[in-house]
Protein backbone atom coordinates (compact mmCIF):
# COMPACT_ATOMS: atom_id res chain seq x y z
CA UNK A 1 0.00 0.00 0.00
CA UNK A 2 1.10 3.34 -0.89
CA UNK A 3 1.40 5.73 2.11
CA UNK A 4 -1.07 8.68 1.44
CA UNK A 5 2.23 11.36 1.92
CA UNK A 6 3.28 9.85 -1.46
CA UNK A 7 0.49 10.33 -3.51
CA UNK A 8 0.87 14.11 -4.25
CA UNK A 9 4.28 13.22 -5.00
CA UNK A 10 3.38 9.80 -7.61
CA UNK A 11 1.21 12.67 -9.27
CA UNK A 12 4.02 14.75 -10.09
CA UNK A 13 6.35 11.99 -11.18
CA UNK A 14 3.48 10.28 -13.19
CA UNK A 15 4.39 12.45 -16.46
CA UNK A 16 8.18 11.60 -16.49
CA UNK A 17 7.16 7.87 -15.10
CA UNK A 18 5.16 7.42 -18.10
CA UNK A 19 8.02 8.79 -20.64
CA UNK A 20 10.55 6.69 -19.64
CA UNK A 21 8.10 3.46 -19.48
CA UNK A 22 7.67 4.36 -22.57
CA UNK A 23 11.12 4.28 -23.86
CA UNK A 24 11.54 0.76 -21.97
CA UNK A 25 13.68 2.35 -19.09
CA UNK A 26 12.83 1.85 -15.16
CA UNK A 27 12.21 4.83 -13.14
CA UNK A 28 12.58 4.76 -9.47
CA UNK A 29 12.05 7.09 -6.12
CA UNK A 30 14.78 7.23 -3.86
CA UNK A 31 15.88 8.88 -0.91
CA UNK A 32 14.25 11.50 2.00
CA UNK A 33 11.10 11.14 -0.25
CA UNK A 34 11.21 7.29 -0.15
CA UNK A 35 12.27 7.22 3.81
CA UNK A 36 10.06 9.83 5.07
CA UNK A 37 6.52 8.97 3.87
CA UNK A 38 7.27 5.93 5.34
CA UNK A 39 8.37 6.89 8.26
CA UNK A 40 5.07 9.43 8.49
CA UNK A 41 7.61 12.56 9.18
CA UNK A 42 7.42 15.70 7.59
CA UNK A 43 9.32 16.48 4.95
CA UNK A 44 10.36 19.21 1.80
CA UNK A 45 9.54 17.11 -0.87
CA UNK A 46 5.88 18.15 -0.14
CA UNK A 47 6.63 21.65 -0.14
CA UNK A 48 8.74 21.96 -2.41
CA UNK A 49 11.73 23.03 -0.16
CA UNK A 50 13.94 20.10 -1.21
CA UNK A 51 14.24 17.92 -5.07
CA UNK A 52 12.22 14.79 -5.75
CA UNK A 53 15.17 12.01 -6.20
CA UNK A 54 15.14 9.77 -9.03
CA UNK A 55 16.91 6.75 -10.49
CA UNK A 56 16.83 4.83 -13.58
CA UNK A 57 18.97 2.85 -15.80
CA UNK A 58 18.60 5.32 -18.46
CA UNK A 59 22.12 6.85 -19.29
CA UNK A 60 22.63 10.48 -18.56
CA UNK A 61 21.96 11.15 -22.27
CA UNK A 62 18.84 9.49 -22.33
CA UNK A 63 17.52 11.14 -19.33
CA UNK A 64 18.32 14.50 -20.53
CA UNK A 65 16.29 13.93 -23.84
CA UNK A 66 13.19 12.10 -21.99
CA UNK A 67 13.07 15.14 -19.65
CA UNK A 68 13.19 17.98 -21.75
CA UNK A 69 10.26 17.85 -23.36
CA UNK A 70 8.87 18.23 -19.59
CA UNK A 71 11.02 20.55 -18.18
CA UNK A 72 10.69 24.33 -17.83
CA UNK A 73 14.51 24.47 -17.47
CA UNK A 74 17.39 21.59 -17.48
CA UNK A 75 20.55 21.36 -14.88
CA UNK A 76 23.47 19.20 -16.53
CA UNK A 77 26.14 20.66 -14.10
CA UNK A 78 26.32 17.01 -12.50
CA UNK A 79 25.62 14.84 -15.92
CA UNK A 80 29.39 13.73 -15.84
CA UNK A 81 28.19 11.89 -12.40
CA UNK A 82 24.82 10.97 -13.62
CA UNK A 83 22.88 13.09 -12.71
CA UNK A 84 20.32 15.48 -14.21
CA UNK A 85 18.22 18.38 -13.03
CA UNK A 86 15.27 19.52 -14.32
CA UNK A 87 11.87 21.79 -13.25
CA UNK A 88 8.85 20.20 -14.09
CA UNK A 89 5.72 21.63 -13.54
CA UNK A 90 6.87 24.12 -11.24
CA UNK A 91 9.35 21.41 -8.80
CA UNK A 92 12.88 20.68 -9.25
CA UNK A 93 13.54 17.31 -10.03
CA UNK A 94 17.01 15.24 -10.07
CA UNK A 95 17.16 12.00 -12.20
CA UNK A 96 20.04 9.66 -11.56
CA UNK A 97 21.66 6.93 -13.40
CA UNK A 98 22.54 4.03 -11.29
CA UNK A 99 25.24 3.90 -10.11
CA UNK A 100 28.75 2.36 -7.82
CA UNK A 101 30.81 5.21 -6.67
CA UNK A 102 33.65 4.81 -4.74
CA UNK A 103 36.71 6.83 -3.33
CA UNK A 104 40.45 6.72 -4.18
CA UNK A 105 42.05 6.10 -0.61
CA UNK A 106 43.78 9.46 -1.34
CA UNK A 107 41.20 11.37 -3.48
CA UNK A 108 38.88 13.37 -2.46
CA UNK A 109 36.47 12.93 -6.16
CA UNK A 110 34.30 9.62 -6.58
CA UNK A 111 35.53 7.39 -9.16
CA UNK A 112 31.71 6.84 -10.81
CA UNK A 113 30.67 4.12 -13.16
CA UNK A 114 27.40 3.73 -14.34
CA UNK A 115 25.18 0.38 -14.08
CA UNK A 116 21.47 -0.69 -14.70
CA UNK A 117 20.72 -2.87 -11.40
CA UNK A 118 18.85 -1.31 -8.68
CA UNK A 119 19.98 -2.99 -6.17
CA UNK A 120 23.77 -2.29 -6.85
CA UNK A 121 22.64 1.23 -6.76
CA UNK A 122 21.16 1.15 -3.48
CA UNK A 123 23.62 -0.87 -2.18
CA UNK A 124 26.30 1.78 -2.26
CA UNK A 125 23.93 4.01 -0.47
CA UNK A 126 25.02 5.19 2.88
CA UNK A 127 22.30 3.35 5.53
CA UNK A 128 19.04 0.83 5.02
CA UNK A 129 16.92 3.55 5.62
CA UNK A 130 18.27 5.87 2.40
CA UNK A 131 18.88 2.38 0.62
CA UNK A 132 14.30 2.04 -0.26
CA UNK A 133 13.61 2.63 -4.08
CA UNK A 134 9.77 2.66 -5.29
CA UNK A 135 9.33 1.57 -8.92
CA UNK A 136 7.34 4.07 -10.95
CA UNK A 137 5.11 3.38 -12.35
CA UNK A 138 4.59 0.44 -10.77
CA UNK A 139 4.81 1.16 -7.45
CA UNK A 140 6.66 -1.85 -6.38
CA UNK A 141 9.07 -1.11 -3.11
CA UNK A 142 12.47 -2.84 -3.84
CA UNK A 143 14.06 -3.08 -0.26
CA UNK A 144 16.97 -5.20 -0.51
CA UNK A 145 19.11 -4.29 3.05
CA UNK A 146 15.80 -4.22 4.93
CA UNK A 147 15.51 -0.85 5.17
CA UNK A 148 11.87 -1.37 5.98
CA UNK A 149 12.51 -3.14 9.31
CA UNK A 150 15.53 -1.18 10.57
CA UNK A 151 13.26 1.94 10.18
CA UNK A 152 10.60 0.04 12.23
CA UNK A 153 13.30 -0.94 14.62
CA UNK A 154 14.92 2.23 15.11
CA UNK A 155 18.42 1.01 13.71
CA UNK A 156 20.94 2.69 11.61
CA UNK A 157 22.97 0.12 9.80
CA UNK A 158 25.08 0.38 6.12
CA UNK A 159 23.82 -1.72 3.06
CA UNK A 160 27.40 -3.04 2.91
CA UNK A 161 30.12 -3.65 5.38
CA UNK A 162 29.98 -0.42 7.49
CA UNK A 163 34.27 -0.19 6.51
CA UNK A 164 33.10 -0.03 2.99
CA UNK A 165 30.27 2.62 2.88
CA UNK A 166 32.71 4.86 4.82
CA UNK A 167 35.31 3.96 2.05
CA UNK A 168 32.87 4.95 -0.31
CA UNK A 169 32.26 8.46 1.22
CA UNK A 170 33.91 9.09 4.85
CA UNK A 171 31.58 11.83 4.98
CA UNK A 172 28.90 9.34 5.97
CA UNK A 173 30.63 8.98 9.40
CA UNK A 174 29.14 12.41 10.11
CA UNK A 175 26.16 11.77 8.37
CA UNK A 176 25.82 8.57 10.76
CA UNK A 177 25.75 11.04 13.94
CA UNK A 178 23.11 13.23 12.32
CA UNK A 179 20.53 10.55 11.48
CA UNK A 180 21.40 8.37 15.03
CA UNK A 181 19.93 12.05 16.66
CA UNK A 182 17.32 12.90 13.69
CA UNK A 183 15.51 9.86 13.36
CA UNK A 184 16.14 8.74 17.24
CA UNK A 185 18.24 5.29 16.01
CA UNK A 186 20.44 3.32 17.75
CA UNK A 187 23.40 2.88 15.58
CA UNK A 188 24.83 -0.87 14.64
CA UNK A 189 27.60 -2.00 17.05
CA UNK A 190 29.39 -2.73 13.30
CA UNK A 191 28.81 0.75 12.92
CA UNK A 192 30.10 2.74 15.43
CA UNK A 193 33.16 0.44 15.66
CA UNK A 194 34.18 1.08 11.88
CA UNK A 195 33.60 4.79 12.85
CA UNK A 196 36.38 5.26 15.77
CA UNK A 197 38.54 3.06 13.84
CA UNK A 198 38.49 5.02 10.37
CA UNK A 199 37.52 8.54 11.27
CA UNK A 200 41.06 9.78 10.29
CA UNK A 201 39.51 9.07 7.07
CA UNK A 202 37.57 12.28 7.31
CA UNK A 203 40.82 13.76 6.02
CA UNK A 204 40.09 13.67 2.70
CA UNK A 205 36.53 15.11 2.68
CA UNK A 206 36.50 18.98 1.91
CA UNK A 207 35.88 21.74 4.33
CA UNK A 208 32.55 23.00 2.68
CA UNK A 209 30.91 19.75 2.85
CA UNK A 210 31.85 19.05 6.38
CA UNK A 211 30.80 22.23 7.48
CA UNK A 212 27.59 21.61 5.60
CA UNK A 213 26.99 18.71 7.34
CA UNK A 214 27.75 20.14 10.69
CA UNK A 215 24.85 22.90 10.16
CA UNK A 216 22.58 20.16 9.48
CA UNK A 217 23.58 18.19 12.46
CA UNK A 218 23.14 21.06 14.39
CA UNK A 219 19.91 22.42 13.92
CA UNK A 220 18.13 18.86 14.48
CA UNK A 221 15.75 19.44 17.37
CA UNK A 222 17.55 17.46 19.69
CA UNK A 223 21.32 17.24 18.29
CA UNK A 224 22.47 16.07 21.21
CA UNK A 225 23.04 12.89 20.69
CA UNK A 226 24.89 13.68 17.63
CA UNK A 227 27.39 15.58 19.14
CA UNK A 228 27.82 12.67 21.94
CA UNK A 229 28.53 10.58 19.10
CA UNK A 230 31.35 12.70 17.10
CA UNK A 231 33.32 12.97 20.06
CA UNK A 232 33.15 9.08 21.28
CA UNK A 233 33.73 7.63 17.94
CA UNK A 234 37.08 10.25 17.72
CA UNK A 235 35.57 12.14 14.89
CA UNK A 236 35.01 15.56 16.14
CA UNK A 237 38.79 15.63 16.68
CA UNK A 238 39.04 15.49 12.90
CA UNK A 239 37.38 18.63 12.01
CA UNK A 240 36.49 20.45 15.83
CA UNK A 241 39.03 19.05 18.07
CA UNK A 242 38.29 22.51 20.27
CA UNK A 243 35.21 20.27 21.29
CA UNK A 244 36.21 16.81 22.81
CA UNK A 245 39.18 19.19 24.54
CA UNK A 246 35.88 20.27 26.50
CA UNK A 247 35.76 17.47 28.25
CA UNK A 248 39.52 17.80 30.11
CA UNK A 249 38.01 20.86 32.11
CA UNK A 250 36.25 20.60 35.29
CA UNK A 251 33.20 22.84 35.57
CA UNK A 252 32.39 23.80 39.35
CA UNK A 253 29.77 26.84 38.02
CA UNK A 254 27.53 24.67 36.21
CA UNK A 255 28.10 21.32 37.88
CA UNK A 256 28.34 19.66 35.11
CA UNK A 257 31.50 16.81 35.32
CA UNK A 258 32.64 18.49 32.41
CA UNK A 259 32.42 21.66 30.07
CA UNK A 260 31.80 19.48 27.51
CA UNK A 261 28.20 18.33 29.01
CA UNK A 262 27.26 21.81 30.38
CA UNK A 263 28.02 22.52 26.15
CA UNK A 264 25.78 20.25 24.96
CA UNK A 265 23.36 20.54 27.44
CA UNK A 266 23.40 24.69 26.48
CA UNK A 267 23.23 23.64 22.38
CA UNK A 268 20.41 21.45 22.92
CA UNK A 269 18.54 24.40 24.80
CA UNK A 270 18.55 26.94 22.41
CA UNK A 271 16.26 27.42 19.64
CA UNK A 272 17.13 25.66 15.98
CA UNK A 273 19.20 28.61 14.58
CA UNK A 274 22.50 28.13 12.89
CA UNK A 275 24.29 30.98 14.11
CA UNK A 276 22.83 30.54 17.81
CA UNK A 277 23.65 26.88 17.41
CA UNK A 278 27.19 27.58 16.59
CA UNK A 279 27.89 30.36 19.48
CA UNK A 280 26.61 28.00 21.85
CA UNK A 281 28.90 24.97 20.46
CA UNK A 282 31.92 27.03 20.51
CA UNK A 283 30.84 29.86 23.44
CA UNK A 284 32.85 27.91 26.17
CA UNK A 285 35.94 26.60 23.67
CA UNK A 286 38.39 28.89 25.98
CA UNK A 287 38.13 27.46 28.65
CA UNK A 288 40.83 24.97 28.10
CA UNK A 289 43.61 27.69 27.35
CA UNK A 290 42.27 29.80 30.19
CA UNK A 291 41.64 27.76 33.01
CA UNK A 292 43.64 28.15 36.63
CA UNK A 293 43.08 26.93 39.77
CA UNK A 294 43.72 29.43 42.51
CA UNK A 295 42.33 30.31 46.29
CA UNK A 296 38.79 30.32 44.97
CA UNK A 297 39.11 26.95 43.08
CA UNK A 298 38.65 26.79 39.19
CA UNK A 299 38.41 29.96 37.10
CA UNK A 300 38.08 30.81 33.33
CA UNK A 301 38.85 34.18 32.88
CA UNK A 302 38.85 36.13 29.75
CA UNK A 303 37.72 32.44 28.06
CA UNK A 304 35.25 34.69 26.02
CA UNK A 305 37.53 37.30 24.70
CA UNK A 306 39.66 33.43 24.04
CA UNK A 307 37.23 31.64 22.32
CA UNK A 308 35.87 34.38 20.62
CA UNK A 309 39.14 34.48 18.64
CA UNK A 310 39.28 30.06 18.43
CA UNK A 311 35.49 30.17 17.10
CA UNK A 312 36.74 32.56 14.35
CA UNK A 313 39.91 30.38 13.23
CA UNK A 314 37.98 27.43 13.75
CA UNK A 315 35.13 28.30 11.69
CA UNK A 316 37.45 29.77 8.83
CA UNK A 317 38.99 26.99 8.61
CA UNK A 318 35.77 24.98 7.65
CA UNK A 319 35.45 28.24 5.01
CA UNK A 320 32.04 29.65 6.68
CA UNK A 321 30.90 32.93 5.37
CA UNK A 322 32.41 35.72 6.62
CA UNK A 323 29.23 37.58 7.99
CA UNK A 324 28.45 33.71 10.36
CA UNK A 325 31.90 34.06 11.35
CA UNK A 326 31.58 37.77 12.75
CA UNK A 327 28.14 37.06 13.98
CA UNK A 328 28.78 33.69 15.76
CA UNK A 329 32.26 35.17 17.06
CA UNK A 330 30.92 38.37 18.28
CA UNK A 331 28.12 36.16 20.53
CA UNK A 332 31.00 34.03 21.35
CA UNK A 333 32.84 37.25 23.34
CA UNK A 334 29.68 38.64 24.75
CA UNK A 335 28.02 35.86 25.98
CA UNK A 336 29.41 36.48 29.95
CA UNK A 337 28.57 40.26 29.31
CA UNK A 338 25.00 40.33 31.12
CA UNK A 339 27.05 38.98 34.13
CA UNK A 340 29.05 41.67 34.79
CA UNK A 341 25.84 43.88 35.72
CA UNK A 342 25.09 42.14 38.82
CA UNK A 343 24.61 45.58 41.04
CA UNK A 344 21.35 46.01 38.55
CA UNK A 345 20.73 47.65 35.28
CA UNK A 346 21.59 51.78 34.17
CA UNK A 347 19.94 52.98 31.50
CA UNK A 348 23.69 53.72 29.64
CA UNK A 349 24.39 49.60 30.82
CA UNK A 350 21.48 48.66 28.87
CA UNK A 351 22.47 51.02 26.08
CA UNK A 352 25.83 50.29 25.84
CA UNK A 353 24.17 46.56 26.16
CA UNK A 354 22.11 46.77 23.12
CA UNK A 355 24.47 49.02 20.93
CA UNK A 356 27.25 45.70 21.10
CA UNK A 357 24.98 43.29 20.45
CA UNK A 358 23.53 45.23 17.46
CA UNK A 359 21.14 42.63 15.33
CA UNK A 360 22.68 39.86 17.28
CA UNK A 361 20.58 41.19 20.57
CA UNK A 362 17.52 38.59 21.19
CA UNK A 363 20.15 35.84 19.81
CA UNK A 364 22.42 37.00 22.51
CA UNK A 365 19.71 37.21 25.28
CA UNK A 366 18.76 33.55 24.14
CA UNK A 367 22.11 32.12 24.33
CA UNK A 368 22.71 33.80 27.88
CA UNK A 369 19.30 32.22 29.39
CA UNK A 370 20.87 28.87 28.00
CA UNK A 371 23.98 29.03 29.72
CA UNK A 372 22.30 28.44 32.70
CA UNK A 373 22.52 24.73 33.12
CA UNK A 374 22.78 24.95 37.01
CA UNK A 375 21.12 22.37 39.07
CA UNK A 376 20.37 24.73 41.58
CA UNK A 377 17.22 26.24 41.56
CA UNK A 378 17.68 29.30 43.63
CA UNK A 379 20.33 30.61 40.96
CA UNK A 380 18.76 29.81 38.20
CA UNK A 381 15.78 31.12 39.32
CA UNK A 382 17.78 34.46 40.08
CA UNK A 383 19.46 34.45 36.78
CA UNK A 384 15.85 33.90 35.17
CA UNK A 385 14.99 37.32 36.70
CA UNK A 386 17.59 39.09 35.91
CA UNK A 387 17.49 38.39 32.67
CA UNK A 388 13.29 39.22 32.57
CA UNK A 389 14.35 42.41 34.16
CA UNK A 390 16.90 43.19 31.45
CA UNK A 391 14.33 42.46 28.64
CA UNK A 392 11.85 44.73 30.34
CA UNK A 393 14.28 47.70 30.00
CA UNK A 394 15.24 47.05 26.65
CA UNK A 395 11.67 47.09 26.13
CA UNK A 396 11.01 50.47 27.87
CA UNK A 397 14.25 51.66 25.96
CA UNK A 398 13.32 50.83 22.63
CA UNK A 399 9.93 52.43 22.89
CA UNK A 400 11.17 55.67 24.02
CA UNK A 401 14.60 55.71 22.30
CA UNK A 402 14.43 54.47 19.33
CA UNK A 403 16.99 51.98 20.97
CA UNK A 404 17.50 49.13 17.78
CA UNK A 405 18.60 52.22 15.73
CA UNK A 406 21.19 53.76 18.36
CA UNK A 407 23.07 56.60 16.82
CA UNK A 408 24.28 60.03 17.33
CA UNK A 409 21.40 62.96 17.08
CA UNK A 410 23.25 64.52 14.42
CA UNK A 411 24.60 63.05 11.37
CA UNK A 412 28.21 63.36 9.74
CA UNK A 413 26.83 66.38 7.16
CA UNK A 414 25.53 68.13 10.11
CA UNK A 415 28.97 67.73 12.14
CA UNK A 416 30.51 69.06 8.90
CA UNK A 417 28.32 71.83 8.60
CA UNK A 418 28.26 73.24 12.33
CA UNK A 419 31.96 73.02 12.43
CA UNK A 420 32.98 74.00 8.78
CA UNK A 421 35.39 70.23 8.09
CA UNK A 422 35.68 68.74 5.23
CA UNK A 423 34.97 64.86 5.36
CA UNK A 424 37.64 62.85 6.94
CA UNK A 425 38.96 61.53 10.43
CA UNK A 426 37.73 64.91 12.59
CA UNK A 427 34.12 64.08 11.34
CA UNK A 428 34.37 60.91 12.49
CA UNK A 429 36.02 61.48 15.96
CA UNK A 430 33.28 63.99 16.95
CA UNK A 431 30.56 60.92 15.90
CA UNK A 432 32.47 58.91 18.25
CA UNK A 433 32.48 61.55 20.71
CA UNK A 434 28.41 62.06 20.27
CA UNK A 435 28.08 58.31 20.50
CA UNK A 436 29.44 57.81 23.81
CA UNK A 437 26.79 60.99 24.55
CA UNK A 438 23.98 58.50 23.14
CA UNK A 439 24.65 55.79 25.53
CA UNK A 440 25.60 57.47 28.76
CA UNK A 441 22.83 60.10 28.44
CA UNK A 442 20.54 58.92 25.89
CA UNK A 443 18.59 61.48 24.10
CA UNK A 444 19.93 64.71 24.79
CA UNK A 445 18.68 67.09 21.75
CA UNK A 446 19.67 68.02 18.46
CA UNK A 447 20.55 71.99 19.84
CA UNK A 448 22.59 70.28 22.71
CA UNK A 449 24.30 67.86 20.99
CA UNK A 450 25.40 70.57 18.52
CA UNK A 451 26.33 72.83 21.50
CA UNK A 452 28.51 69.99 22.84
CA UNK A 453 29.98 68.88 19.61
CA UNK A 454 31.20 72.90 19.24
CA UNK A 455 32.48 73.21 22.62
CA UNK A 456 34.49 69.77 22.25
CA UNK A 457 35.63 70.57 18.71
CA UNK A 458 37.37 73.88 20.32
CA UNK A 459 38.31 71.75 23.07
CA UNK A 460 40.60 69.95 20.69
CA UNK A 461 41.63 72.67 18.69
CA UNK A 462 43.00 74.22 21.90
CA UNK A 463 44.79 70.69 22.26
CA UNK A 464 42.50 70.09 25.79
CA UNK A 465 41.09 66.56 24.68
Amino acid sequence: MVPERLKPVLELVQPIADRFEAAGKRLYLVGGTVRDAIAGRPGGVETGAVDIDLTTDALPDEIEDLVRPLASAIWTQGKRFGTIGAMVSERRFEVTTHRAEAYDPDSRKPDVRFGDDIAADLSRRDFTVNAMALEVPGLEMIDPFGGLDDLAARRLCTPLDPRTSFSDDPLRMMRAARFLAGYELTPDEALVAAVAEMHERLAIVSAERIRDELDKLLVLPEPAAALWFLVRTGLAAEFLPELPALELEQDPIHRHKDVLAHTVAVVEKTSPDKVLRLAALFHDVGKPKTRAVGPAGVSFHHHDVVGARMARERMKALRYPTIEIEDVSKLVELHLRFHTYKMGWTDSAVRRYAHDAGPLLEKLNELTRCDCTTRNAARAKALGQRMDELEERLAELRQREELDALRPEIDGVEVMDALGLPPGRDVGAALDFLMKIRLEQGLIGKDEALRRVREWWTARRSGGT
